[in-house]
C-alpha cells in the first residue's frame, strides 16, 4: 500500500514471513515506532540485522509493511462479518460488527495496540496517511451496510449516510478504545470488561441508534 517489500522477502517461506511479521507487530505494538528496536527483533528471530534492511530497506519500510499486513487482517476479518450478516437487518449487522471489534481486540491485541500507537503518537512515519487509510476503510465498510439498509427501506427518509457513517465510526472507535485504555473508560466499567458487559453495552447502543436513524419502529 505504502511501500513494497523486496523480492527477497517475497521469496521467503510463509512460516518465515509470519515470524518476521509477528516479531515486528510485537515490537512496534508494545513500544511504538521510535522506541522499537531492530536489534531486539532480530535477536528474537535469530537472524542477521542486515536481513531486515535487505527485506524492507529501513525501519520505516518495516513499519509500513506491518501496517499493511495489519490492515489486510482487519479487512479480511470484517469482510467475513459483512458476508455472514448480509441477509440480516441493519442494526443486527451493526451489532455484529461492533462485537466483532471486541473479539478482534482480544484475539489480536498487538494489532490493536499498533493502531493506538498510530493514533496517539506523533512520531509515526506517514501518520496522517495511515490514519486517513483507516478512517476511509471504516467509512467504506459502514456505508456499504447503510446502503444495503437504505435499499431495503430500513432507514428514516432523508438520512444523510455520510453523517451517519461519521457518528457510527466515532461510536465504534471510542467504544473499543475504552476497553483498551484505562483513562478512556471514564469509570463506566468498560476497560477490559467481560464479554457479557460488552454485549449489554452494544445492545443498548444499537437501541439508541434505532431511535435516531431507524425507520418505522412499530
Amino acid at each position: 500500500m505504502f511501500r513494497p517489500h523486496s523480492k527477497t522477502f517475497q521469496n521467503l517461506t510463509r512460516v518465515k514471513k509470519n515470524r518476521i511479521r509477528q516479531a515486528a507487530v510485537t515490537e512496534f505494538g508494545e513500544k511504538g515506532y521510535t522506541a522499537a528496536s531492530i536489534n531486539t527483533m532480530v535477536q528474537r528471530l535469530g537472524i542477521a540485522k542486515g536481513s531486515i534492511f535487505q527485506y524492507f530497506g529501513d525501519k520505516k519500510g518495516l513499519f509500513l509493511f506491518v501496517f499493511d499486513s495489519a490492515m489486510t487482517t482487519v479487512k479480511n476479518y470484517l469482510k467475513k462479518v459483512r458476508e455472514k450478516t448480509k441477509e440480516k437487518p441493519l442494526f443486527d449487522r451493526l451489532e455484529a460488527t461492533l462485537l466483532a471489534g471486541v473479539f478482534f481486540l482480544k484475539k489480536h491485541p498487538l494489532i490493536y495496540r499498533l493502531y493506538l500507537k498510530i493514533l496517539f503518537e506523533y512520531d509515526i512515519p506517514h501518520r496522517e496517511e495511515l490514519l486517513l487509510t483507516i478512517r476511509r476503510y471504516s467509512f467504506e465498510y459502514l456505508r456499504s451496510l447503510l446502503e444495503d439498509a437504505q435499499e431495503r427501506g430500513e432507514l428514516r427518509e432523508g438520512v444523510d449516510l455520510d453523517r451517519v457513517c461519521f457518528v457510527l465510526d466515532a461510536i465504534m472507535d471510542r467504544f473499543l478504545q475504552a476497553q483498551a485504555i484505562p483513562h478512556l473508560d471514564a469509570g463506566l466499567g468498560l476497560y477490559q470488561c467481560s464479554e457479557g458487559t460488552a454485549r449489554q453495552w452494544v445492545a443498548q447502543l444499537m437501541q439508541m441508534l434505532r431511535l435516531g436513524i431507524g425507520g418505522d419502529l412499530k
